[in-house]
């Protein structure tokens, strides 16, 4: 059956299969309630931070430990993603999608309750140790369940479906207003999912084939690390992750900031400016980002893995000097917005799409987390310090403009990767 497909003329939807679908529908929604925990901080944390902190709208803490708390979601992400691949490989993907799930859900819920910034801190932290984990799990089954000719473009589609949870997250945000821990007591509705995963979703022929193997490889993170070419390949992912990952959490989000400091400077309220800015993030912009993710499968199907993320991160390295200093009014940067969103967070599609093309079956998950969520740990210093530090000594324009050079830094890095388009996933055959 797969052989047939993938040679077939058609569109690459053309015999996919109603387990199929429902693989990437379970997968996406477990992947939109992600993006909703991540984003929902992003949205509330002004609010969030300055009851917490007993400060007032404007006070530099709400900056610098606002950057910070994403820096410790980034290094949850990374341990929770390392860890939860590595079992996933082991134990297989069901059980473990449940374990993520459950966790986030419940951490997230748990804010509601938070009454000092130690206490978000960690609860930051563990939920998202859930969300890195789910994310690796859910992009491993989504390429092992669908045949070659039609991975990219479900692979691509499992991502782009974060903008429903970026547009969940928004909207949650502009209802609750100032009343931010009623959109973290939303974030417990995920739980529900596990019933569907539990009934539903079967281990992948292919996970099942690497248990013929021996089963100290599974998910071993020696293994690895001491092994050509996924050692090599693992290390270079963690480095494109880094980029898109550091980027989207000091730069990306801050388009929030460009349209809130663009309606100050025109004389809007900061009421109003408050709430204007939400919807130039997390709708403008996000239609933008949402319709770059969706292209970069059929991009890739197309043009190749390679060539497709050398496109998305250039172009990216354009757009953010143009959309920091053309624009002269709130009306201008919404135009501008959109193709930001398009570049600078399209690429993410790429991660769900190509890690898990690197990796034989019995590490499959286990290398796609570690390049994925890797690339958290080496985001978080950027987060925990250049970011920060910028954001302090210049304009947000000029800081969002030094930051936006990390863009060329990705394209550089892939012509140190494979090619991958057109051919099956790595198996590796293990003799009884």
């Amino acid at each position: 059956m797969t052989n047939s497909l993938n040679n077939s003329s058609g569109p690459w939807y053309r015999g996919v299969t109603r387990y199929e679908w429902l693989v990437l529908i379970i997968a996406s929604l477990g992947w939109i309630f992600d993006v909703y925990e991540g984003q929902i901080f992003n949205l509330t944390r002004n609010q969030l931070l300055q009851e917490i902190l007993g400060v007032e709208p404007g006070h530099p803490d709400l900056k610098k430990y606002g950057d910070r708390l994403l820096g410790i979601f980034l290094l949850g992400g990374m341990f929770g993603g390392i860890l939860f691949g590595s079992l996933a490989d082991k134990y297989g993907r069901r059980p473990i999608m449940i374990m993520t799930i459950l966790m986030y859900s419940v951490f997230s819920g748990l804010t509601y309750f938070a009454t000092n910034l130690e206490q978000v801190m960690v609860l930051r932290f563990l939920v998202a140790m859930g969300i890195g984990g789910e994310w690796a799990v859910a992009a491993a089954l989504v390429a092992e369940v669908f045949p070659t000719k039609a991975r990219a473009h479900a692979s691509g589609i499992f991502h782009a479906t974060s903008v429903i949870g970026t547009w969940t997250a928004t909207l949650a945000a502009i209802l609750v207003g100032t009343e931010w821990r009623y959109a973290y007591l939303i974030g417990v509705l995920p739980a529900f999912l596990i019933v569907w995963v539990r009934i539903s979703v079967k281990e992948p022929e292919k996970w099942q084939q690497a248990q013929a193997g021996p089963s100290k490889t599974r998910g071993s993170l020696k293994e690895l690390f001491s092994t050509s070419p996924w050692a090599r390949h693992a290390l270079l992912a963690t480095c494109l992750a880094a980029v898109g990952l550091g980027t989207f959490w000091a730069l990306v989000v801050a388009g929030q900031n460009l349209a809130h400091e663009r309606m100050l400077a025109d004389g809007v309220p900061e009421e109003v400016a408050v709430e204007k800015a939400k919807f130039a993030y997390g709708i403008v912009q996000t239609i933008g980002g949402g319709i770059g993710l969706v292209l970069f499968g059929p991009i890739a199907a197309r043009l190749g893995r390679k060539k497709t993320f050398i496109l998305y991160h250039l172009g990216a390295a354009a757009i953010v000097p143009m959309t920091c200093y053309l624009p002269q009014s709130y009306e201008m940067l919404l135009v501008f917005l959109p193709v930001f969103g398009f570049f600078t967070l399209g690429m993410h599609a790429g991660y769900a799409v190509y890690f898990p093309e690197l990796f034989p079956n019995h590490l499959r998950a286990t290398g796609s987390s570690v390049g994925f969520n890797g690339g958290r740990m080496l985001a978080f210093v950027l987060l925990w310090w250049l970011a920060p530090w910028l954001k302090a000594e210049l304009p947000l324009t000029h800081a969002l403009t030094c930051l936006g050079g990390f863009f060329l830094l990705g394209a550089v890095l892939m012509f140190f990767l494979p090619e991958t388009k057109g051919k099956e996933l790595p198996t590796l055959r293990f003799v009884k």
